[in-house]
């Protein structure tokens, strides 16, 4: 095959897992093309032979109140400090709705927490990729994945909590549709000098309370299928929540401005 064609395979196998796997699905979602290497890997952006993280049971759930000097980003009563979008408040939990969901403000460093649960698999059986499928663009551009890796198998830097499309989380420690999950994520925002980065961005993540990763730097922006490379930007951005088509939800969401 000429190596500059590029051939896509989407493909939905109907199999029973093997325990060493460690999905809980007959479904494993699959994609494979010439994508573009990361940057100083041996992997291609969504390579599905990429190895996948392994799994650790997560401990009990604990909601974490917000510290004195926190902001309210969403307490299950207004989406005020949001932009309009489709996003609606059921039953005091952000409902994920077509489109995105962008905050009014824009920051850099920042400590941010967030709840959130994927829906029942049933509601993605003709979508497999789409399982629980949302994530956190930090300052528009870096993605932190959601996802429903508790049931679905899916490339290594699209499982929940990679920096998506260029590093996997360091273990997968989701757990069941339904049940909720915490992110508590410090985020070190890249700097630009004259339109030329001068310091990469950096990101450290704890999932239900396990570092998954650990001042991971980041690699560019964050790109579905494409070369990861930085676009010089403000100093300051609004984060973005990617809505995807499936209904995650959300609570307790609140931040720490370390700028200010």
């Amino acid at each position: 095959m000429n190596a500059h064609i590029v051939t896509i395979l989407l493909s939905l196998v109907a199999v029973t897992l093997s325990a060493e796997h460690g999905f809980h699905s007959v479904q494993t979602y699959k994609s494979q093309q010439l994508t573009p290497f990361i940057p100083g890997s041996e992997y291609r952006v969504h390579q599905h032979d990429r190895p996948q993280p392994p799994r650790i049971e997560a401990g009990a759930h604990v909601s974490q109140a917000a510290p004195a000097d926190a902001e309210i980003l969403f307490d299950g009563s207004t989406l005020e400090q949001f932009n309009p979008s489709k996003w609606k408040i059921v039953d005091g939990n952000l409902v994920a709705g077509p489109g995105g969901l962008q905050s009014k403000k824009a920051y850099g460093d920042l400590q941010m927490h967030l709840e959130w649960r994927t829906p029942d698999p049933k509601l993605a059986l003709k979508k497999p990729n789409n399982m629980g499928n949302n994530g956190l663009k930090l300052m528009g551009h870096y993605e932190i994945q959601i996802f429903d890796s508790y049931t679905c198998r899916i490339y290594a830097d699209g499982s929940a909590g990679a920096v998506y499309a260029q590093t996997p989380p360091a273990v997968n420690v989701c757990r069941k549709p339904g049940e909720w999950q915490t992110f508590d994520i410090y985020f070190t925002a890249p700097v630009f000098e004259n339109e030329k980065l001068v310091q990469p961005g950096y990101v450290t993540v704890l999932h239900n309370g396990v570092f998954i990763h650990h001042n991971t730097e980041i690699l560019g922006k964050t790109a579905h299928k494409k070369e990861q490379v930085y676009v010089p930007h403000a100093a300051r951005m609004p984060f973005y929540f990617a809505g995807h088509g499936s209904p995650v939800e959300f609570r307790n969401i609140w931040i720490r401005d370390l700028d200010e």
